[in-house]
């Protein structure tokens, strides 16, 4: 079924494309708008380059919503922040790590997210690595030694080269055996980790209580030059994230009894409690103004970088549609709605506290669309578990230009979402949300969460077209005749469980750090 509703669709997308250009003048002037008038690559630019990355709880994230709020306004569409919460505070400062023995050179290190700061002159100490051992008393012994040390804590990475390069270049037989060393490496670690009585979150806090001065990691993202950047579980002592490249060469400095010696600045400020809030921006309904189509991307980011394309770009995508359905189709059948989430990065919390303050909204969606999957042009859109989701969205798939829609798989009806992004927490309260899920672009090793993740990455082509594709969605979603149905399709059975799956329902955000 799903297979011959994929090929009738793309029956219908390729059979209709012309007829929607030539005689919708609406969707002709939003494929113009979006292609001459541009405004996607000014936006990032403010966005990423001048406000920076939007870590819940710091001034960059109020100062982006402050910035988005104008900009809604100036394109005359209501928009305000809308608090639900509150969060830790923190704000970065620079971060330089230099090697002083045993030769000089500086590394290129990152605080992680919320990490205590060093003093304003930095720090200087021994760098020392996990040893291994057999059981918690020879760990125990161990950290009695640990005092005023730098702790290396992540395991050696026996390549920095990406598997692709070693498929392409090594014989079969070493690209084997490099597999096998490194699996064999980390079971390795981790069997010691737990003969320590720990894993790699609960380390950290056993090292900072024996006076660690320092803990330094790695968070390899399996590119080149590209690491993970997440968040400190340290309350007193920064902790540093540092390239592989660099990491490596201590790491082997300290094995051989080189006893490398590093200083280090990290320099942060801990806000205490900060407001945390959604951005909202309306453009009101006149014909069915209590029914919403929801124009949906998280605002917040990791800070590794500059949270380009997770989720910069999914957030330029909505604005760029508001923008071009406010300019060519003022006075919507339906409301439109562009949330623009907070605290995703920590469990959707934006959203669920959404959902959960506005159930009027929510029992008045017509549809949600959410990007959230990096720069890519949108390669997939499943129904989402909703037995009648081919009806309405083929219909509206329809005025796409051909150019779009032919790049696109579907699937019906789908499943609803577990989490993951914004659009599941809709989904978990029986609105029909959808996911328009993006090619990947190496998003997964390259840009998501990482110190990668900056403006040059973005591919503007791409998310023009995203940005046209969610503005005829939209437009069409608020012009059908017909109210969607949430009848929810029979979810198969969990091959894990041997029970049939059930419909995800809602859950309650985190709305305070003291929860």
């Amino acid at each position: 079924m799903n297979k011959l509703a994929t090929t009738l669709l793309s029956v219908i997308l390729c059979t209709g494309t012309l007829i929607a250009q030539e005689n919708d003048p609406v969707v002709d002037a939003i494929i113009k708008e979006a292609t001459e008038n541009s405004q996607l690559e000014s936006l990032a630019h403010e966005m990423m380059d001048v406000i920076g990355p939007r870590l819940v709880g710091s001034p960059q994230m109020k100062q982006a919503g402050k910035w988005a709020v104008q900009k809604f306004n100036s394109w005359g569409i209501d928009a305000q922040l809308e608090n639900y919460g509150d969060w830790q505070g923190w704000q970065r400062g620079i971060t330089h790590v230099d090697m002083l023995e045993p030769r000089v050179e500086s590394l290129q290190g990152t605080q992680l997210a919320w990490s205590p700061s060093t003093s304003k002159k930095g720090l200087e100490a021994q760098v020392v690595i996990l040893p291994t051992i057999e059981n918690e008393d020879q760990f125990n012994n161990w950290l009695k030694t640990i005092k005023g040390k730098i702790v290396l804590t992540s395991m050696p990475q026996p390549t920095g080269r990406p598997d692709e390069n070693w498929e392409e270049y090594a014989t079969d037989a070493s690209f084997e055996k490099m597999k096998k060393d490194r699996d064999s490496m980390r079971d390795s670690y981790r069997d010691n980790l737990r003969n320590m009585g720990h894993n790699s979150r609960s380390i950290d806090e056993a090292l900072e209580k024996a006076g660690a001065v320092a803990i330094i990691g790695s968070n390899w993202s399996r590119g080149f030059g590209v690491n993970k950047i997440f968040s400190a579980r340290t309350k007193e002592i920064p902790t540093i994230d540092l390239e592989l490249e660099d990491y490596g060469l201590l790491y082997r400095l300290a094995a051989s009894g080189h006893t490398p010696k590093l200083h280090i600045n990290a320099q942060s400020k801990d806000l205490g409690k900060q407001p945390t809030f959604n951005t909202i921006a309306t453009i009101k309904g006149t014909e069915k103004p209590e029914e919403y189509v929801i124009l949906s991307a998280h605002y917040d980011s990791w800070d590794g970088g500059t949270g380009a394309t997770d989720n910069g770009t999914g957030s330029i995508t909505m604005m760029e549609a508001a923008r071009i359905l406010k300019k060519h189709y003022p006075n919507p059948k339906r409301t439109i709605i562009v949330g623009l989430w907070g605290s995703e990065e920590q469990g959707l919390n934006g959203s669920r506290a959404y959902v959960e303050d506005h159930p009027e909204i929510v029992a008045g969606v017509q549809a949600v669309f959410n990007q959230d999957n990096g720069t890519g042009r949108v390669v997939r859109l499943s129904g989402g578990g909703f037995l009648q989701s081919y009806d309405y969205l083929s219909s509206w798939l329809n005025a796409v230009p051909n150019d779009i829609t032919d790049k696109i798989e579907t699937s019906f009806p789908g499943s609803p979402a577990r989490g993951g992004s914004d659009y599941a927490s809709f989904q978990a309260a029986g609105a029909p949300a959808f996911s328009l899920s993006s090619l990947s672009w190496d998003y997964w090793n390259y840009t998501w969460h990482t110190n990668r993740d900056t403006y040059d990455k973005i591919v503007f082509d791409d998310v023009r077209n995203n940005a046209i594709l969610t503005a005829i969605l939209a437009y069409k979603a608020s012009e059908d005749p017909d109210k969607t149905s949430r009848e929810q399709a029979v979810l198969p059975i969990d091959s894990r469980t041997g029970e049939r799956r059930e419909w995800p329902t809602p859950r309650s955000p985190i709305r305070t750090i003291d929860e």
